[in-house]
């Protein structure tokens, strides 16, 4: 089965943009008349049959509806801090687009240790991601945005904060309740600043633990993307 995206269809046809219209057309060798399947990114997949193979706009037409977007009863919106280490960000990123996330915020903390990052470089690996695992939908990522400030945004759902603090003994999948939304702060290597933690509070976030281990950002947003939808399921 070979997946491609692209935002752009009109009625019953398509185009590939010019990077998805090469791998088609020059790497996976395909032409006129071949069969592949297409999504848009939100939650509608297709098969489809390409009409002219053109390395720079490959086009074609529908000719199945697979699957039509179905709005999941529950939203996880996880907004975490980037690693020092940007390929570990980016394999957050891949393993929660496979297991299944909604909106990706990058975190600037006052413990961050990276406070830049390429979003556009970052949703390729979200496109790769979602095609490599047959997904049909693709995570919104936001550019990186202040601590004080994402707090203050209003969020319908459930709101946590992942915290290594010893006294924070609330799991994650003990207080969260199936089919709600969840908003879930991660924090940096060296973890929140207690006036983070403080205003957080404040702000309507619930203090929460992972599990007894000690996690790296990384591995703490896999884990917590996992437990909500597990719950779900």
């Amino acid at each position: 089965m070979y997946l491609f995206y692209t935002p752009e269809l009109n009625g019953n046809t398509f185009a590939l943009n010019e990077e998805e219209s090469r791998h088609c057309v020059n790497v996976l060798r395909l032409r006129s008349g071949d069969t592949i399947h297409i999504t848009d990114g939100i939650g509608n997949l297709y098969e489809t049959i390409i009409t002219e193979a053109n390395t720079k706009r490959c086009t074609g037409e529908i000719v199945t509806i697979l699957k039509e977007y179905h709005k999941r009863t529950f939203h996880i919106h996880i907004c975490i801090a980037p690693t020092k280490n940007i390929t570990r960000f980016e394999w957050f990123l891949e393993k929660a687009t496979e297991i299944g996330i909604d909106e990706i915020t990058p975190l600037i903390c006052q413990h961050s240790e990276r406070v830049q990052i390429r979003v556009p470089r970052l949703e390729k690996v979200l496109i790769a991601a979602m095609k490599q695992s047959l997904k049909d939908y693709l995570p919104k990522l936001h550019e990186p945005v202040r601590f004080d400030t994402f707090i203050q945004l209003p969020f319908e759902g459930r709101k946590f904060i992942a915290s290594c603090e010893h006294d924070v003994i609330i799991q994650l999948s003990t207080i969260y309740q199936k089919g709600t939304n969840a908003l879930i702060l991660i924090g940096p290597e060296g973890d929140f600043s207690k006036e983070e933690i403080v205003s957080a509070k404040k702000s309507g976030f619930i203090p929460i633990s992972l599990g007894k281990s000690r996690l790296r950002t990384e591995t703490a947003g896999i884990v917590a993307c996992h437990t909500i939808n597990l719950l779900n399921e």
